[in-house]
């Protein structure tokens, strides 16, 4: 075994091999917990890694045992041609997941394309199902083309598919039982997130968080019984449910309340090449440059080892000293 093969292990013995990759920080919506409503000054085209700079990334990782790569945004299918990138990272010997996030506004556009390039896997963030209340999140239109959108997903074999719904108190309470029973009418996976500091306002509070088992037992209450799924892989960010009889399935990321830091197997490189081994760490590795300069393969393993090793215990978000990013979510990656 060398410095450029073997598993990426931290210090606390965490073993990775998840790779969320952003492809833009650009995004045709504004969700307040992650963007600004207006004037957002989003990263020059030349900052962007290319696609060829990103696969190239990606092989270097694949002997370290990288093998689930996840794109993200910013909305990533405003990168153009994106179902190329995914296609080329699909060709990769040892990548055998793919996924995706988007908010899906531009999904009915694109699933085929997307599909047929391999992607398989695919997340769609959706905080709610009421289109005032849509509105009143992302503070854009949009809701009917996210509906199509997974509709044409379906269509194309997509599934599951996962919805993404950020979980804020104060807003989002009466999108609980809907989305219980969209995840019973629908098909679809829904995985409530608790709210994070990760906006650009910094407007965070913890007790605007609408923590998991609260609902949990809104839907136990007013949908029907809730039965925790055991088997699933130890490194899942989430906590999965499924209805008492089976029809419809429900899955909680408690990053506040019930972190799941201790297990967590992944690390990421935004858009302009910075990696970073936590989405709260204050600290980042420039890859851009390194693989701009022509730097040797060894020097960008070398560099990737050094950040994941320096690698936290936990996210802090609960501790007094906790530090909000300088970086909001969409210029992080999702």
């Amino acid at each position: 075994m060398t410095a450029a093969t073997g598993p990426l292990v931290d210090s606390f013995g965490r073993r990775h091999n998840n790779l969320r990759i952003s492809v833009t920080d650009r995004c045709n919506i504004r969700c307040f917990y992650c963007m600004p409503a207006e004037n957002v000054q989003f990263l020059k085209r030349d900052k962007l890694l290319t696609f060829e700079e990103i696969v190239e990334f990606v092989r270097l990782m694949v002997p370290l045992g990288i093998n689930k790569i996840r794109l993200t945004g910013g909305e990533p299918l405003v990168r153009n041609e994106l179902h190329e990138l995914v296609r080329m990272i699909a060709e990769i010997d040892g990548i055998k997941d793919i996924g995706l996030t988007t908010n899906g506004i531009f999904l009915a556009r694109d699933a085929q394309k997307l599909y047929d390039a391999g992607l398989r896997r695919l997340n769609v963030s959706l905080d709610a199902l009421d289109p005032v209340k849509f509105r009143e999140v992302t503070r854009r239109d949009g809701y009917e083309e996210v509906l199509k959108g997974i509709q044409k997903a379906q269509e194309v074999g997509f599934h599951p598919i996962k919805i993404n719904a950020v979980a804020i108190r104060g807003v989002t309470e009466s999108e609980i039982v809907p989305f219980g029973r969209f995840a019973r009418e629908s098909g679809c996976e829904v995985r409530f997130i608790e709210y994070m500091p990760l906006d650009a306002d910094a407007a965070w509070e913890r007790k605007k968080v609408l923590f998991a088992d609260e609902i949990v037992e809104t839907l136990s209450r007013e949908v029907q019984p809730l039965v925790p799924i055991r088997e699933i892989e130890a490194e899942q960010p989430s906590t999965d449910f499924v209805f008492e009889d089976g029809i419809g399935r429900i899955g909680f990321i408690p990053s506040v309340s019930k972190p799941f830091c201790d297990h967590c197997n992944r690390f990421r490189l935004t858009a302009d090449g910075k990696l970073r081994n936590c989405l709260f760490s204050l600290e980042e590795t420039d890859i851009r440059d390194l693989l701009r300069t022509g730097g040797m393969e060894e020097k960008i393993v070398a560099a990737v080892r050094e950040s994941i090793a320096g690698k936290w215990a936990g996210h802090h978000i609960n501790d007094p000293d906790f530090q909000q990013p300088e970086r909001p979510m969409y210029s992080i990656g999702g």
